[in-house]
């Protein structure tokens, strides 16, 4: 019985925890970007959630980093995939968390479709993970050393300029 009791505690917080604070892209005006959206743990300081941001930085900063129109056309379609990978995503894992709200919301839930909810949550975490590492090493592979210096340069500095408070306002494409 206490372990039922505290499985059931752990679920109930992981599925409240895991929604919290989970703007929809409708909340946010820049919806072709991850900046504003929750981050999960961190690669080089980034979360998965912003892999393919990494790309978008590199493509908006390509005479910065000294990429070619080539480069350019090849790098352009891999962060167009991440960007919808990211958008599925997101929508497969709100549903999945909804469903298992549903499973949670029965006073007497049945605990193995609990099980079975909580674990198709983290195959969907793990396929998107892997999924973007795949993309993000093939966009990798087109930049040369010098160029990924730069853009590991660039990033965390872009990151940090735009966070809330920071002073900056979240912009995309030329200012006028």
């Amino acid at each position: 019985m206490r372990k039922i009791v505290l499985l059931l505690s752990f679920l109930l917080v992981a599925a409240t925890s895991a929604s919290a604070g989970m703007p929809d892209a409708i909340d946010h005006p820049c919806r072709d970007c991850d900046l504003h959206r929750p981050v999960s743990g961190g690669m080089m300081g980034m979360g998965m959630d912003r892999m393919g941001e990494m790309m978008g930085v590199c493509l908006r900063h390509a005479k910065e980093i000294g990429l070619t129109p080539d480069q350019i056309a090849k790098i352009t379609p891999i962060h167009r995939e991440m960007q919808k990978m990211q958008i599925r995503y997101r929508a497969d894992l709100q549903i999945a968390e909804m469903d298992l709200k549903d499973i949670l919301s029965a006073r007497d839930f049945d605990l193995e479709k609990a099980n079975d909810a909580v674990k198709r949550i983290g195959e969907i975490r793990t396929t998107h993970q892997l999924d973007m590492l795949k993309s993000m090493k093939q966009a990798r592979a087109i930049l040369t050393d010098a160029q990924f210096a730069k853009m590991k340069e660039l990033v965390p500095q872009m990151m940090k300029n735009m966070m809330p408070g920071k002073g900056m306002m979240h912009h995309h494409g030329p200012r006028r």
